[in-house]
């Protein structure tokens, strides 16, 4: 009996491959698949510490080295999980490969369990060491997971093709995380202004992350925050204000006819450009002054006063708000916003 069973399960496995071997396939999709943790969501670095890259072959020595990566590496951070549960879903709408929707659909069930009951998304999940567990829009993690959410509850951008019982998980979801958005706005005096890049997870107020990451205002991540929140239909007079408010920061505080030059090669520096708008990245919670944070922990208040690898290794100053002031919130006002 054991021999028939063993039998029966190796026919199986042997049907199945051959199944799969006659579907569609997509190449990056498949390295995801292999990628992927036991918890459902994907690392940005392997557990020897190289750069997740779908573009490399998939040698047995890289093979053993995505094996041996732990679910600790799972993460937000640089678009990890967002990027493939995106892409999963559009290669499945693509090719009507099942396996795709599949992990797609396991990336979800990570997504919607590492919220926090106050809303918010860590850096990392499981692994909440140092800053990791930190409420994080750093880098977009958190709205990066915000817009998936709103696409499967909406059914745009492919996610129509996943289980429907995912909209009502990520209605949920999205009323927790938008409400934690509004009780994170920084407040001055009464006014609100924006966001910063991570809150501690339990007070919910602004905290440091790296050493050259100071507690502080954000203007990269707030200007993400922000288009998330125009996305969101009828929206209640709460989001409206905080709309409103963020985008009176960013024209009070923007530094018009400059922009941040970074070419290689040279200093990196403001300079003149009558066409643009830039902002500090980082800017002190209670005055508004751009802040510089450097690697030995000090806050510097000019970027010239940082050390040579910092000033020239960070995007220091962007035009994060300029189209949001230009055009996208003029828009939102005349169609949604009075």
């Amino acid at each position: 009996m054991m021999k028939i069973k063993i039998l029966l399960s190796t026919i199986c496995s042997i049907l199945l491959a051959s199944c799969y071997a006659q579907m569609p396939t997509d190449s990056t999709a498949d390295k995801m698949l292999v990628y992927q943790l036991g918890n459902g969501g994907w690392p940005k670095q392997l557990e020897d510490k190289s750069v997740v890259n779908y573009g490399a072959t998939l040698t047995p020595e890289l093979l053993a080295k995505i094996k041996a990566t732990k679910d600790l590496h799972a993460t937000f951070d640089n678009k990890a999980t967002s990027r493939e549960v995106v892409y999963l879903v559009s290669a499945y709408k693509k090719t009507k490969n099942k396996t795709y929707l599949t992990a797609a659909e396991k990336g979800l069930d990570y997504i919607l369990s590492a919220q926090y009951a106050n809303g918010g998304w860590p850096q990392y999940y499981p692994d909440k060491s140092s800053y990791r567990s930190e409420i994080t829009y750093n880098d977009d993690a958190m709205i990066n997971v915000l817009n998936i959410l709103l696409d499967i509850a909406t059914q745009k951008n492919d996610f129509e093709v996943v289980n429907p019982v995912y909209i009502k998980k990520a209605e949920n979801a999205i009323t927790k995380g938008t409400d934690c958005i509004l009780k994170t706005q920084v407040k001055q005096k009464g006014e609100l202004t924006i966001w910063a890049a991570q809150y501690d997870k339990d007070s919910m107020l602004p905290a440091k992350a790296r050493a050259f990451e100071p507690a502080s205002l954000a203007t990269s991540e707030s200007a993400g925050i922000v288009r998330f929140l125009m996305k969101i239909k009828n929206p209640s007079p709460e989001i409206k204000t905080s709309i409103s408010s963020a985008l009176k920061w960013f024209d009070a505080n923007k530094i018009a006819g400059y922009r941040f030059d970074r070419e290689k090669g040279k200093t990196a520096a403001l300079v003149a450009d009558e066409t643009n708008m830039s902002w500090a990245r980082f800017y002190d919670i209670d005055k508004n002054a751009p802040i510089f944070g450097d690697r030995d922990n000090t806050i510097k208040s000019k970027l010239e006063e940082l050390s040579p690898e910092r000033r020239n290794g960070y995007a220091w100053y962007g035009n994060w708000g300029q189209k949001l002031i230009e055009k996208e919130y003029p828009k939102w006002l005349a169609t949604v916003g009075k």
